[in-house]
């Protein structure tokens, strides 16, 4: 019996040591690699997800041709969010152009173990009556429906990012960090077309209970501030279930700190994980976007469309 608890632990001291050399020579290998090689790297590894890294920025975004676009948008996505982790505050803008009903919705919030911002284009076939935009599941926009936008997101009035592009779902991910969504205030551009469809827009944006002079306009572009949601929040019904998600997603963003603590910016972390953690790495960047997207797939199939 004692020789055999001695094996135990000579097994488990000799796996420790093992484990130590292993992460002494990972930590070695990214010093060595430089900033081209990283950024080369990891977006050949986030391409699959959908993603790519701005390095400038320290942060993930998306890609106009992410595998998500096939997918467009259903409601049930956000009333289901908070049981995967996804905590956030969300403003669709509907209004009605050249006979479609256009969505542009914008979100703002923790995922996972990533504070980020999204901005997304769908649309749904002729004029659908208000009490259909829940039931309805919106396409995203072709390429000669994207917009060019530009979102500034800010925690408690300290910047996190600023991006901007021709897209369909524009999006900002800051890694290893945890916030509430009220502490979040996302600063909004969109470019239109014409200025029947800024008009449109405009109008969208006033239904829902925003001012006209809160929103600003110049030329084809119009500029707003997504801080406090004049839309009714889904997860107002299940407030314990976000607070259970955000005591997970703390607690999670702690150990993916710890466990990264050798670096300090996303490209490093992420790629240390890739290399001694690779399960750990897949995980990270399926985040919740795997389950929302299959969630809206059941959706789509149980309601016929």
């Amino acid at each position: 019996m004692y020789a055999l608890v001695g094996i135990l632990i000579v097994i488990c001291v000799a796996f420790a040591c093992l484990q130590f050399y292993r992460r002494k020579k990972i930590i070695c290998k990214i010093n060595r690699m430089d900033c081209c090689e990283k950024a080369c790297l990891l977006n050949k590894l986030l391409e699959p997800f959908g993603f790519c890294y701005l390095a400038k920025q320290d942060i993930i975004t998306s890609r106009t041709d992410a595998w998500q676009r096939q997918f467009g948008y259903l409601s049930l996505f956000d009333r289901t969010a908070c049981r995967f982790q996804i905590v956030f505050e969300c403003e669709p803008i509907y209004f009605y152009y050249e006979g479609k009903t256009y969505l542009i919705e914008l979100w703002k919030g923790q995922y996972g173990i990533n504070i980020g911002a999204e901005a997304g284009i769908y649309y749904a076939d002729g004029c659908l009556p208000p009490e259909q935009f829940q039931k309805t599941h919106f396409k995203s926009v072709p390429d000669a429906g994207m917009l060019k936008m530009g979102m500034s997101l800010y925690e408690k009035g300290q910047k996190l990012f600023d991006i901007e592009g021709c897209h369909w779902w524009l999006t900002g991910f800051c890694m290893g960090k945890f916030c509430w969504p009220e502490d979040l205030s996302l600063w909004m551009s969109i470019t239109f077309p014409n200025h029947n469809a800024l008009c449109q827009f405009v109008e969208g944006l006033s239904h829902i209970g925003y001012p006209y002079h809160d929103i600003l306009t110049c030329d084809l572009t119009v500029s707003f501030c997504f801080s406090r949601p004049h839309s009714k929040q889904p997860r107002c019904g299940g407030c314990w279930r976000a607070k259970w998600a955000q005591w997970k997603n703390q607690l999670l963003v702690k150990l993916f700190l710890f466990a990264t603590k050798p670096f300090i910016c996303t490209m490093d972390r992420l790629l240390y994980l890739y290399y001694f953690l690779p399960r750990t790495f897949r995980r990270i960047l399926s985040y919740k976007k795997n389950h929302r997207q299959k969630k809206k797939q059941k959706a789509v199939h149980t309601h016929g469309l």
